[in-house]
């Protein structure tokens, strides 16, 4: 934790990474100045955002404004009824949880909303791998998968907002698993997420050793996964994220993948000569996400301080 003045003049900014496993809360102006932090699963909606809303009033200063990165599908467009919402989740409990509105209301502070990804991919754009790129794309590989993009420096968003977790992939040699998916059994989430190696092995990823024939299905879709990416987006740098990214041999194999996929047919040095440094980890760890959510707090006082006077 920092313990840098009071006085410092930068706007202190809360985050919250609204996790469909946990909640991460954050208070303070940016990575080298975290004030407090706390983390708990996630619960009923109630219990769950009030001891959000309690950890930011228990501060001795309230943030002046508060950014959230919500798992998802989450309804993005602000003249929308239901901005702000957590829509047709799998998560028991959170359909058309108005999270937004209701941190809002509790705490009287702006509030920035957006996807766990895309704040994922600010944060890691202003204070991560992603520094001074404007074409980047991040994608996190845990309970579930999510990925948000930057295209020069824009959010990409549409009729609603990217969902690279649900791409069709095909399946791997000898692969007959039929996914773990609620909506597609077999598609990217329904294959190679946490849960689904937990599904398909009977245990935890974290208790396979890395020689376990596991890690080569992994490879094999994420590197799919990732080529695809890159073909649609043609990012500058590709972040990996989430739980099962921590077995970090598994860039090696998504790499070697990724150019066997694409087989020369994109010369760019990036993806030739220097692909250890195109795919890759975050700079900022499991913080990611809340920092990029500080972000979105510090974007939703901007346009408070731009706004026209009624």
């Amino acid at each position: 934790m920092s313990a840098k003045s009071a006085n410092d003049p930068r706007p202190l900014l809360g985050g919250i990474e609204a996790g469909g496993t946990k909640f991460v809360c954050a208070i303070g102006t940016g990575p080298e100045d975290i004030r407090a932090e706390e983390r708990f699963e996630t619960a009923t909606p109630e219990v769950t955002l009030q001891r959000a809303a309690d950890f930011f009033r228990r501060h001795p200063r309230l943030p002046e404004a508060i950014g959230i990165g919500a798992f998802g599908p989450a309804d993005l467009d602000p003249d929308s009824p239901t901005y702000g919402h957590i829509t047709s989740t799998p998560k028991t409990g959170w359909d058309y949880v108005d999270i937004a509105g209701y941190l809002q209301r509790y705490l009287d502070v702006p509030v920035g909303f957006d996807t766990d990804v895309n704040a994922a991919v600010l944060g890691e754009h202003t204070w991560g791998a992603g520094q001074g790129l404007g074409n980047l794309l991040y994608l996190t590989i845990g309970t579930g998968i999510g990925g948000g993009a930057l295209l020069n420096g824009v959010l990409v968003r549409g009729l609603l907002h990217p969902e690279m977790g649900h791409l069709i992939v095909p399946r791997a040699p000898g692969d007959e698993f039929g996914g773990v998916c609620p909506y597609h059994g077999a598609c990217l989430e329904g294959l190679a997420t946490g849960p689904a190696i937990a599904a398909r092995w009977g245990r935890s990823a974290q208790s396979l050793p890395r020689d376990h024939a596991a890690w080569g299905f992994e490879a094999h879709y994420l590197g799919i996964a990732v080529t695809n990416l890159i073909l649609a987006f043609s990012p500058e740098r590709i972040i990996l994220g989430g739980g099962v990214m921590q077995q970090r041999h598994l860039f090696a194999a998504i790499r070697n993948n990724v150019q066997t996929n694409l087989n020369g047919y994109l010369g760019h040095p990036y993806l030739t000569r220097s692909i250890n440094s195109y795919i890759v980890p975050p700079g900022l760890g499991s913080r990611a996400g809340v920092l990029g959510a500080m972000v979105l707090a510090q974007n939703a006082l901007d346009q408070r301080s731009t706004r026209p006077e009624p």
